[in-house]
């Protein structure tokens, strides 16, 4: 069976912690290696920092870290992706995700995107797992991640 463009979700897949997110590609707005972060003195474990971007002060969010399904911190080759904010914010119009490798640009059959269905829990900013394949990877929450930022 052949596919159009219509018949394809384009995403952008992450690396966070020891899991794969996969991003709608139309939130995204930058994918960045190395960028400098501006670390916060009080926030959550989750919040690493800010990073200037065209004139935003931009919150850098450890995905894993708020969705408590890892560990991952700033390093010398860190990597961001920047999001557009879907809450219409116009104090906070972008997020950022850090990522622990190269944000892979991808696009699935609409009907290649099988939810996962394990009987596991999700926390609050996993809005569910999905099958990409034989790999399995979280769609984030991303309603979930604002109102959290919204807390700050």
């Amino acid at each position: 069976m052949s596919y159009t463009s219509n018949d394809e979700i384009r995403g952008v897949l992450i690396q966070s912690g020891a899991e794969r997110v996969l991003l709608p590609s139309a939130t995204v707005a930058e994918m960045m290696a190395k960028a400098v972060v501006e670390p916060t003195a009080d926030g959550p474990r989750w919040l690493l920092g800010e990073l200037v971007w065209h004139g935003w002060n931009v919150p850098l969010v450890s995905f894993a870290r708020l969705s408590g399904l890892g560990e991952e911190s700033i390093g010398a080759n860190n990597k961001v992706v920047v999001l557009k904010s879907l809450a219409g914010d116009a104090r906070r119009p972008y997020f950022a995700l850090l990522t622990q490798s190269f944000p892979q640009l991808i696009s699935v059959p609409r009907d290649g995107l099988l939810a996962d269905a394990s009987e596991e829990t999700l926390p609050d900013s996993v809005h569910m797992r999905v099958l990409l394949g034989e790999q399995s990877a979280l769609l984030p929450n991303l309603d979930a991640l604002e109102r959290a930022l919204d807390t700050l």
